[in-house]
């Protein structure tokens, strides 16, 4: 594993967001959603993310999560990512979000 330095950590945007919308996303090659975040004073932002394994569309809205806003938006099938949505795999490959178990203001960091 690579070290980094505490100046290259900071130069990542780990931002809270709460999920607002969440749409089927048939385009894409494997099962995934369009996510809808607020990231509050940084704006509204959409994503798609490979968590329908885990969660359903109804369960997701007024999550809080955790995003990389300060990568590049990245074409994927029709749509426009505009951040990371962040997780984990489980035993399975399957996708599990890193959520938020307090709620934080939208748009703050991961310090």
């Amino acid at each position: 594993m690579e070290t980094i330095t505490w100046h290259d950590f900071e130069k990542v945007e780990l931002r809270a967001g709460t999920i607002l919308t969440v749409l089927d996303f048939p385009e894409a090659r494997k099962p995934a959603y369009k996510l809808q975040v607020d990231f509050g004073e940084l704006g509204v932002k959409w994503s798609s993310a490979q968590i329908t394994r885990h969660y359903t569309r109804e369960e997701l809205v007024g999550k809080q999560i955790m995003g990389v806003i300060n990568f590049p938006k990245k074409q994927i099938a029709t749509f426009m990512s505009e951040f990371l949505v962040t997780g984990f795999a489980d035993e399975n490959g399957d996708i599990v979000l890193a959520c938020i178990d307090k709620p934080v203001p939208n748009g703050h960091k991961l310090i």
